[in-house]
């Protein structure tokens, strides 16, 4: 609607013979010479739209009323920019993107923004920013890399590294709720499910299918293992292991996360095996004074000598309590 909206507002002015548009990535530079030959494929820039003619722009894109688009931009094919959305700085837009009304994504510092493909970024949402770190440096490059597929609801905020060495880091196919928050240099994997108002703080780390309920904070430098479950209103503190729910103020170890292995297709016997692991560590009944190493020792060695399984079936029990600080 978007586009057929634009295209009528387009014929009616005449602003598309006007436009700086260039075919995928082409060098050519259509807007310095009116004689050459137009895009024939379906770009539709509305008449209010300021859009530099340095930006580059793909086949079929889609920019609508009141959108900036920046010198040093890029967008890929079939990208739609709705009313009022702003692409700026040194920022590449993937293929298939849809960037919705209000949102800003990029920044005129040094640095740059790359968002990968088929992503939607919501309803005056805020991606590729400065940090909010203090010991960012004007003049310092600062970088944030977002892969595919990724759902960024609206009002969000995802800030850029805090220096030239680091970058934020977000992967493939993550849901990201409504007004939640991703600091300087955070690392987040795929498949990971943040609810509305999850802060992370700058240097967190979240695996792969990790899962939060409402309004959690995770301190700076946390690192949340793969298929964990942070229960709503939580503040945590110190790292959760993988497969475990955690909550509370601060929060603490509530057990396996069943239901989240269950729809993830974890075997029965993954699930006991698990189970059994977690008992052993911080359900431990007998009087064994060692520590976490030897509880942990113990447990490979009850495997081994239980169950048949694979070393490597092994080595992933073991290795997903391996960075174990929050304590039962």
């Amino acid at each position: 609607m978007l586009a057929s909206r634009a295209l009528r507002a387009l014929s009616v002015s005449g602003g598309l013979s006007s436009l700086a548009v260039r075919r995928g990535f082409s060098p050519r530079r259509l807007h310095r010479d009116c004689s050459e030959k137009r895009v024939e494929e379906s770009s539709f820039i509305h008449p209010t739209a300021v859009v530099h003619p340095d930006a580059v722009l793909g086949q079929g894109v889609s920019i609508g009323p009141f959108c900036t688009v920046g010198s040093a931009v890029k967008i890929g094919n079939a990208c739609q920019l709705h009313a009022g959305s702003h692409i700026m700085g040194n920022t590449e837009l993937g293929e298939d993107c849809t960037v919705l009304n209000g949102a800003i994504v990029g920044a005129d510092i040094p640095g740059r923004t790359i968002i990968g493909n088929n992503n939607v970024i919501g309803h005056h949402a805020v991606v590729g920013v400065k940090s909010q770190d203090l010991k960012y440096k004007p003049g310092d490059e600062c970088f944030l890399h977002v892969g595919s597929d990724n759902d960024i609801r609206e009002y969000s905020s995802i800030h850029r590294s805090s220096k030239s060495s680091e970058s934020t880091v977000i992967g493939d196919n993550n849901l990201i709720m409504g007004s939640c928050h991703i600091a300087h240099d955070c690392k987040i994997g795929n498949n990971n499910i943040f609810a509305n108002n999850t802060l992370l703080a700058g240097h967190v780390v979240v695996e792969d299918y990790a899962h939060t309920a409402g309004a959690i904070v995770v301190h700076q430098f946390c690192h949340i293992g793969s298929y964990s479950f942070a229960g709503g209103g939580s503040v945590i503190t110190q790292d959760v292991p993988k497969y475990m729910m955690v909550s509370g103020d601060r929060a603490e170890l509530r057990g396996l996360n069943l239901e989240g292995l269950r729809r993830h297709g974890f075997s029965s016997m993954e699930v006991r095996g698990m189970r059994r692991a977690y008992q052993k560590i911080f359900m431990s009944s007998d009087m064994n004074p060692g520590g976490l190493d030897d509880r942990l020792a113990e447990v490979v060695w009850w495997f081994k000598q239980n169950i048949t399984m694979m070393d490597s079936s092994v080595a992933i029990i073991s290795s997903s309590f391996k960075f174990v600080v929050l304590h039962h």
